[in-house]
């Protein structure tokens, strides 16, 4: 038997107990249904910090929101962190015998889950959630989308094949302030869109990504301190063990595209929402440098995204792991600006949106609204984890759909391209690839 086979059955035998691997259920939930009665049942897959949350968060929401809901299996390739997954999910619900599972390919292979929450490192998005919905689970796929856009032009293609719910987590799109800048902008309210602007910024000494170690967990480990590296690598270049990789994923390339991927999907899909239709972009770059952190990490510290439209606008975004100063998030007309963040932060709830004109268009914005500017406040709204599941439950298109997904994707993984191949890049909307020359109309 190999080595990593040994150390997957001791811990199963030790870190969980032999009974973690549950048998699958034989009530024979059509893969190509949906939940008629009682509780959705899902699993999740990456159980690291950010999917722990989201475990915790699933879990909560079905028990409060109208579309029940319960944890039935976790996985993970570090066995401490599916212990404490598993530990959760039988604390919180005593009626459940939770599964865990080192090879995600066993959840995936479980019959009695209607959905799947994703939440592992970037180069694991696409596989995972194709197969997922191959085999009939609906998928909350934890953003960014994938690493590349022909990545989420696959996911896309398979959402439309499988007739699967896909649900991109970029938690903050199901806010209204994005509902009331879309209105704004249909009314009328500043004129021809031209411009759409935001930003996300922070500081510390130790620099982004820059999450603790724990340095007796490795592939050599047994019991909780096991980490299955080679499951864990999946489709990235094989290296040996390195545990700042591990620990730290976001700062290198093999498994992240940094701060775009990390936190400008959170800008560019409220952004596709509040233009009425989402869309791909004609011409992007991506600038900016290692000026501060130079430790280990390949990502920039300091990064801009700029994107054209086919439609005539722009977006221009700006971070900084090493300056926490933003620009405000705004979406500027012709005749009127809108502002929806002011203090840049697009992961978190306003209260209002304010839209005011420009000075040459100020008496007749005052003459048809009665004001010399409009603030809308925001009502409260759906979460987004509610949402995908009830989506699930009544197979309406959720809020961050995956054609929604993939073209602000699309912005996203070309501005690293374009980063790092040092050149502008296009979208090809007719053949749907990017482009090192701009494509004839």
């Amino acid at each position: 038997m190999s080595e990593t086979k040994v150390k997957r059955r001791d811990f199963v035998k030790t870190a969980i107990g032999a009974g973690a691997a549950l048998t699958i259920l034989k009530n024979s939930r059509s893969v190509y249904g949906t939940p008629a009665n009682g509780h959705i049942q899902f699993g999740i897959i990456g159980v690291g910090g950010r999917g722990f949350d989201i475990l915790n968060w699933a879990m909560k929401t079905g028990q409060e929101e109208k579309t029940p809901a319960k944890a039935l299996a976790v996985s993970d390739v570090y066995a401490k962190r599916l212990k404490r997954a598993k530990e959760l999910v039988e604390m919180k619900d005593n009626t459940v015998k939770c599964g865990a599972y080192l090879d995600y390919r066993e959840l995936l292979n479980r019959n009695d889950l209607d959905a799947v929450l994703i939440a592992t490192p970037d180069h694991w998005h696409t596989p995972m959630a194709i197969e997922a919905m191959r085999k009939g689970k609906d998928v909350y796929l934890e953003k960014p989308m994938t690493k590349t856009a022909k990545e989420a032009k696959e996911i896309y293609e398979t959402t439309q094949e499988t007739k699967r719910v896909l649900q991109v987590g970029s938690q903050t799109t199901s806010l209204d302030q994005w509902i009331k800048a879309r209105k704004a902008l249909q009314d009328g309210l500043i004129g021809k869109l031209i411009m759409s602007q935001g930003s996300f910024h922070r500081n510390s000494k130790e620099g982004e990504w820059n999450w603790t170690i724990d340095k007796n967990a490795g592939p050599d480990k047994t019991g909780d301190d096991f980490i299955d590296w080679k499951m864990w690598l999946g489709n990235a270049p094989e290296r040996s063990f390195n545990a700042d990789r591990f620990f730290r994923f976001r700062k290198y390339w093999d498994y992240s595209g940094g701060i775009a991927t990390d936190l400008f999907y959170h800008i560019m899909a409220p952004l596709n929402i509040c233009w009425g239709e989402a869309q791909f972009p004609y011409k992007v770059t991506g600038t900016g440098g290692i000026y501060v952190f130079k430790d280990e990490r390949e990502v920039p510290d300091t990064f801009t995204l700029t994107a054209e439209y086919s439609k005539g606008h722009y977006v221009v975004l700006t971070s900084s792991m090493a300056n926490e100063t933003p620009i405000p998030g705004l979406i500027r007309g012709h005749e009127g600006t809108i502002t929806l963040v002011p203090n840049g932060g697009f992961e978190s709830t306003v209260q209002e949106i304010t839209i005011r004109p420009q000075r040459a268009f100020k008496k007749e914005f005052e003459a048809k609204q009665g004001a010399s500017e409009l603030v809308w406040k925001c009502d409260p709204s759906e979460s987004h984890m509610a949402n995908f599941l009830r989506c699930v439950k009544t197979r309406e298109t959720p809020r961050l759909d995956a054609l929604t997904g993939y073209k602000t994707m699309t912005a996203i993984a070309m501005s690293v391209q374009s980063y790092r191949e040092g050149r502008v890049l296009y979208f090809d909307e007719k053949k749907q690839k990017v482009v090192k020359d701009a494509p004839r109309a």
